[in-house]
């Protein structure tokens, strides 16, 4: 390949890479899948977490209580969402998080238990399956983190955060094995 002809391809060439040099893992959102691609999770009976279903614990220098079991939970709040920060770490049942799986992190409902979050605002719901602690950012008004998918199919990637309601759903879920 001749000298004009290598100078013809630069261009391409720091395009290309110019892509994978934008953004930071921290700052870039990846693109949202069709929400209507994100299927809707069905309960089922599992197991209590053998992990993260500790009877109290702290965080952020705050106590808290995590519930016998979920029956009757039922509650209104804030639900903010997570992703690519922590994409792939464990979560406090132990398993990797997935932004792209229904799931979400509470402060006190057993682990796992399956919850219908509302969007109180254009009444979009989803089914998700709580297998992680949090959120202890704002704990006065927050009271459930949800995953990226989930936050697509609510409606709630742009505004970051969601009035909702949260309903814990049959199976109930105990703490410690029954």
């Amino acid at each position: 390949m001749d000298r004009p002809q290598r100078l013809a391809l630069l261009p391409v060439l720091l395009a290309v890479a110019g892509c994978t040099m934008i953004g930071s893992p921290s700052t870039v959102v990846p693109p949202p899948p069709n929400p209507s691609s994100i299927v809707d999770l069905v309960p089922r009976a599992e197991p209590p977490a053998r992990s993260g279903n500790m009877e109290r614990y702290e965080a952020n220098g705050r106590t808290f209580q995590v519930l016998e079991w979920s029956y009757g939970y039922d509650e209104r709040g804030l639900a903010s969402w997570y992703g690519e920060e922590f994409q792939g770490r464990p979560t406090s049942s132990g398993e990797p998080f997935d932004m792209y799986q229904l799931s979400a992190a509470h402060r006190t409902l057993p682990i796992p238990t399956y919850v219908r979050v509302t969007n109180l605002a254009n009444g979009e719901s989803v089914v998700l399956r709580v297998n992680d602690r949090g959120p202890f950012s704002d704990t006065d008004s927050r009271i459930i983190d949800v995953s990226y998918a989930a936050a697509i199919r609510l409606g709630m990637v742009r505004t970051g955060t969601a009035n909702v309601r949260v309903q814990a759903l049959e199976p109930w879920q105990y703490r410690v094995p029954r």
